[in-house]
């Protein structure tokens, strides 16, 4: 049967590292607080001339680059966003043409914070549809520019960044040894809206708005929806959580990471954590996340690795997948 395995991987990051301590100076609050409740000790805020296009294209190019390919190999591009450069086109296109490539097609997605997860599901089953050969999957955010800088329960949670990984068609025998992806767990409940979401888009307020959320209603909730897709991508494949080498979470807040490795008996030993360094950067988090793992060998050909997010929606998911 046809898998969707990974054939590279690349990473960007605005020039910028705005620390706790410089966003004590902005709102009331402290590097302890911060540390305390998040684990995020920094993260990295796009400036002049960074957008989500720029930095999903030098995602893009390192990603390419990792895989011996050029833009000329790809036939599919999908991003993962909630932050677009404008309302149309999809930003997806303009990556295309930044590329320089003048063929195949391109679009973006929008599950907020579980958008790399949906998107790396669609480029799977374009694959193994036999509509692309080779994907570039790509997550890139600028969510400093949606933020309420005044809104302390928000503007330090969140970074700007890009990751990308390039998926493309290869053989498996049909089991949980086959390298490539083993199964995509997908799930949305829009009546959760209200608990994280953006006040403004061009059909209501003709505006981009702010982030608004519901700190505390978001984490009762997130370590229950998290692990019940994980759980369901484990019996999917007949796997465990003792057969898992890594776990890749959306590294939104520490706290709800280290609950929902507990919850599933996994090991905090094999859990990659970056929102220390990175913050929240929603779509990008996981892809990000992958390059430092498998960057550092961390991350290695064979290792079974499970990733997971929630964003706004509610969406929530899990791939599993063989490196």
């Amino acid at each position: 049967m046809i898998r969707s395995i990974v054939r590279g991987f690349g990473a960007a990051l605005p020039k910028r590292v705005m620390t706790n301590s410089e966003i004590e100076g902005v709102v009331e609050t402290s590097d302890e607080w911060i540390v305390q409740r998040t684990g995020i000790r920094q993260r990295y805020i796009a400036g002049e001339g960074e957008t989500t296009a720029s930095l999903g294209e030098a995602a893009a190019r390192a990603a390419l680059d990792n895989a011996g390919l050029t833009p000329d190999d790809i036939d599919l591009i999908i991003l993962a966003t909630s932050t677009p450069d404008n309302t149309f086109p999809a930003t997806a296109v303009n990556i295309q043409n930044r590329l320089g490539m003048t063929h195949g097609f391109a679009f973006d997605m929008q599950a907020v914070c579980s958008g790399f997860v949906y998107a790396v599901s669609t480029a799977d089953l374009y694959i193994r549809g036999g509509m692309a050969k080779r994907v570039l999957v790509i997550g890139s955010e600028t969510f400093s520019r949606i933020l309420d800088w005044k809104d302390r329960t928000t503007c330090v949670l969140f970074g700007d960044g890009a990751g990308a990984l390039v998926l493309e068609a290869g053989e498996g025998e049909g089991t949980s040894a086959d390298r490539g992806i083993l199964t995509a767990q997908l799930r949305s409940d829009g009546s959760h809206k209200e608990k994280l979401y953006v006040d403004g888009g061009p059909s209501t307020t003709g505006t981009v708005g702010h982030l608004r959320m519901e700190g505390r209603e978001v984490f009762k909730h997130a370590v229950g929806m998290i692990t019940d897709v994980i759980e369901q991508a484990f019996e999917a494949t007949g796997t465990t959580s003792d057969d898992l080498d890594w776990l890749v979470p959306h590294q939104a807040n520490k706290r709800i990471i280290d609950g929902s490795a507990k919850k599933l008996n996994i090991d905090p030993e094999k859990v990659v954590i970056t929102v220390d360094k990175h913050g929240n950067t929603s779509a990008a988090s996981i892809p990000l996340a992958l390059a430092v793992a498998a960057s550092d060998g961390r991350i290695k050909k064979g290792d079974l690795v499970m990733l997971e997010a929630m964003g706004g929606g509610f969406t929530w998911g899990a791939v599993l997948l063989r490196w």
